[in-house]
């Protein structure tokens, strides 16, 4: 890939199309889907400033609504995980057949709800998807099961002032059998809305797509270079 893209797509998802907004800097050598959480979409400030940062760093990014405006109108729908999963499948597969991306490997980024689907559709892809980072998220409700079976190295980023969802991440943390790292940012509060905490979160993914979205490099090889689990305050 050797020419900026920047580019809203209508995505095919089952009997729906959802919107893609793809961003490739000049020779871009990874890509990272952005699953968004409930009640957010593809314009998400703070999702739209770690997306910058990644594609500073070389990272093509797709921001999308995993939701059509009708479905979104209707509150549970956000919390239909199956739903966001299936969705966020579609837009991995479109990903892999477009002949502007079908070489990058692949990532993805999950905000609250939204790392659900991310460590689901991941647990499906196994190893065809390099990474995985959650901002603030929810990987509990992704299940047990799903959680078992995801191989893509896994970042989970939760502020220090976000009690119960640093709970309920390291209850999912101790359910995954990948690498793994769990990383508590001090002074921060769910939404990363303290100065200097958002920039820490989009400056630790990008470190982190960067170790791992990488061509031509098996991944049990990159299983030796870091600790299988890890906390980080």
């Amino acid at each position: 890939m050797a020419n900026r893209i920047s580019t809203l797509e209508s995505i095919p998802a089952g009997q729906v199309h959802v919107e893609g907004m793809l961003e490739l800097p000049e020779n871009a050598h990874s890509i990272v889907l952005f699953a968004h959480g409930s009640g957010s979409s593809r314009h998400s400030k703070r999702n739209t400033y770690v997306a910058r940062v990644l594609q500073q760093n070389g990272i093509g990014t797709l921001l999308m609504d995993l939701l059509t405006p009708e479905e979104d109108a209707y509150y549970p729908t956000r919390f239909d995980i199956p739903l966001l999963t299936h969705r966020l499948l579609a837009a991995t597969s479109w990903i892999k057949n477009d002949p502007r991306t079908e070489n990058l490997p692949i990532g993805y980024f999950g905000a609250s709800t939204g790392a659900a689907a991310a460590l689901q559709a991941a647990a499906s892809y196994g190893d065809e998807i390099g990474a995985v980072v959650s901002r603030g998220g929810r990987p509990d409700i992704a299940g047990i099961s799903a959680l078992e079976k995801v191989k893509s190295p896994t970042l989970l980023i939760v502020g220090g002032w976000d009690e119960e969802v640093i709970a309920l991440n390291q209850q999912a943390f101790d359910q995954l059998h990948c690498i793994k790292v769990l990383t508590i940012i001090p002074g921060a509060t769910h939404l990363f809305a303290e100065p200097g905490t958002l920039e820490e979160v989009a400056h630790q993914a990008a470190a982190w797509f960067g170790q791992y979205l990488k061509p031509q490099q098996p991944l049990g090889r990159r299983f030796n270079q870091v600790a299988n689990s890890q906390i980080l305050k």
